[in-house]
């Protein structure tokens, strides 16, 4: 009876569910039936790429690039001018405070040696030492030493007193002159890094080839003999100027293998001895300025309105000039571009 009861217990026990379970099974077939059913309703539609830019956005993006890499780059020159400027600065008020310093030195010194001669001299009163004197001559020319003495040691501590005051202001000169040395050589790392950014860029697989395919604007640079009218040093700096036909533009370059289009003008009328700073801003003010209508081969003709780009005038609206990077010292007209100005540096 017993074995008959504890087997319809385990019957009961083994065919017995929980009232949740089969309900929660018909509600995921429900739900995975509803999902799938939506997944086969959505249009499948590819993931569109970003449209590939043309020629013609690339080649602009170019120019856009080599604009301001010659602006940078004039910017550099300013900065490098400036930090000449400023060098030359700071030395003289470092000479400068050391002459004050030493002075200073000097003028202590003598001071010290004056105070202590007063302290030996000036024990006893005047009136005592001369009541007890012996001599009163004698007392008259060492009150009268004594005396000098004291007005001495008055000036020299007024001088002392100037000379201190003449090195704790060199001092300050010499900290501002090399506290601005030290931006200005910040600024031009900054600017550095920029202009080397910008021309990887330029010079990237990507543009060669866009500017490869769209054709790149302009003529293939050619070496051009030119006869240039003249005998003075202006014209003389121009033939010079022809002579480096083809050398490749550089950022920042001078010569003698390379140059920007200020590092030109600057070699150019160096051959001729004059001296001219490597950044188009200083070239500006360098001369006098004339009409368009004036120029005459070896005038600097100025392009934009920050002035970022010069060329040296050959006569008949041509000009040579370093161009900007990827290309060379070439002739080329000096129309179809933003004109600023022209400049005379000599006859």
């Amino acid at each position: 009876m017993k074995r008959t009861l504890n087997r319809g217990r385990t019957s009961a026990g083994k065919h017995a569910r929980p009232p949740e379970r089969a309900p929660l099974r018909r509600r995921l077939g429900v739900a995975s039936f509803t999902a799938a059913a939506l997944l086969l309703s959505v249009p499948t539609v590819p993931a569109s790429a970003d449209p590939k830019p043309s020629l013609k956005d690339l080649a602009a993006r170019v120019e856009k690039m080599h604009v301001e890499i010659e602006t940078l780059t004039e910017q550099y020159n300013g900065q490098r001018e400036k930090l000449k400027t400023a060098k030359k600065a700071a030395e003289a008020a470092q000479k400068t405070l050391t002459a004050s310093e030493t002075d200073l030195a000097a003028k202590r010194a003598k001071a010290v040696l004056l105070a202590q001669n007063a302290y030996i001299t000036g024990g006893l009163s005047r009136a005592l030492a001369f009541t007890s004197s012996q001599d009163p001559g004698n007392f008259l020319d060492r009150a009268a030493t004594t005396f000098a003495i004291e007005q001495r040691q008055g000036e020299e501590l007024n001088q002392l007193t100037k000379a201190r005051k003449a090195a704790e202001r060199a001092r300050a000169s010499a900290r501002s002159r090399i506290s601005e040395v030290e931006k200005i050589v910040k600024d031009l790392d900054t600017k550095r890094d920029k202009i080397s950014k910008l021309v990887a860029k330029v010079e990237s697989n990507l543009f060669r080839r866009a500017l490869g395919e769209a054709g790149r604007p302009g003529t293939r640079a050619t070496r051009v003999n030119l006869p240039i009218a003249g005998s003075g040093k202006a014209a003389q700096a121009a033939r010079w100027a022809l002579t480096q036909q083809l050398k490749p533009y550089v950022w920042g370059a001078e010569g003698p293998g390379s140059y920007d289009c200020s590092g030109l003008v600057m070699a150019a009328y160096q051959r001729v001895g004059i001296s001219l700073p490597h950044y188009t801003g200083n070239q500006w003010t360098a001369g006098r300025h004339i009409s368009r209508d004036e120029m005459r081969p070896g005038d600097l003709v100025f392009f934009y309105s920050d002035l970022h780009h010069v060329g040296i005038y050959l006569g008949g609206g041509m000009m040579v000039h370093a161009p900007r990077t990827g290309d060379v010292v070439r002739i080329a007209s000096i129309e179809r571009r933003p004109f600023a100005g022209a400049v005379r540096i000599a006859d």
